[in-house]
């Protein structure tokens, strides 16, 4: 996932690395400000813009949806749908949170067909989406479970503990590592067709961004989202009301 803005100016040189646009001083340390806040701004611009739309539409909604409203439905009930369908009846509880993640994500993974370097393409993105979740997970597997949420890590057999351990603190890094490499792959790909094809990348480049940046930005978001989604189930009782 990346655009030809990427590209090194001479067209010979590949550059798919996050730069520094401008740093200031703070408590005696320096921030900087890098194209990948820069992307995250305009991706949340984005959102807001979105939802505050969205909300003049809804609350100005005649008894018959037409136009915007009709895509709004659409995007909610297919949420709704997906959430559902993973969750069963504790739908209901996790459908805000992973609407929202899967709205930001998706965002983030097709921006590079505005000419933005993904936020995505960025660990430091990737890796706090991917600690919430587990932070969801722990949650809700401490609510339900009480006290088995640590006696489980000694079954079937005490010695598997640090087996199991290792499974639980490894759910983080693989949401966000996987999410990670398969934009940064897409990044790294585009940005090596525009380098060293740059006298014959037009127009059929397009067909490329179309499936690195919709389609596999798609897939991933789905990926992510499902995956939470199967994580926080599997903590919560079968018995459980939603």
């Amino acid at each position: 996932m990346g655009t030809a803005n990427l590209m090194a100016s001479s067209g010979q040189d590949v550059d798919f690395m996050i730069h520094g646009l401008f740093s200031y001083e703070l408590f005696g340390q320096t921030f900087w400000i890098t194209t990948t806040h820069v992307s995250i701004l305009i991706v949340m611009i984005i959102i807001l813009i979105f939802a505050v739309a969205a909300r003049i539409a809804i609350s100005h909604a005649g008894e018959y949806p037409t136009g915007f409203q009709n895509v709004l439905e659409m995007i909610v009930e297919m949420l709704d749908g997906m959430v559902e369908s993973n969750m069963g009846v504790h739908a209901k509880k996790f459908r805000n949170y992973i609407g929202t993640i899967f709205i930001f994500i998706f965002l983030s993974n097709i921006s590079g067909l505005v000419g933005l370097r993904p936020p995505t393409a960025d660990y430091g993105v990737t890796l706090p989406l991917g600690l919430i979740t587990f932070g969801m997970i722990q949650f809700n597997n401490i609510k339900y479970n009480k006290f088995s949420a640590f006696t489980d890590l000694f079954k079937p057999l005490p010695f598997l503990f640090p087996i199991n351990l290792i499974g639980e603190i490894a759910v983080p890094f693989s949401l966000s590592l996987r999410l990670f490499g398969n934009v940064l792959s897409g990044t790294v790909m585009m940005s090596l067709i525009y380098s060293l094809l740059s006298k014959i990348a037009i127009g059929w480049t397009g067909f490329l961004h179309i499936y690195f940046d919709l389609f596999s930005g798609a897939i991933q978001t789905y990926v992510f989202c499902m995956l939470t989604m199967v994580f926080v189930t599997q903590k919560i009782p079968e018995d459980t009301a939603g």
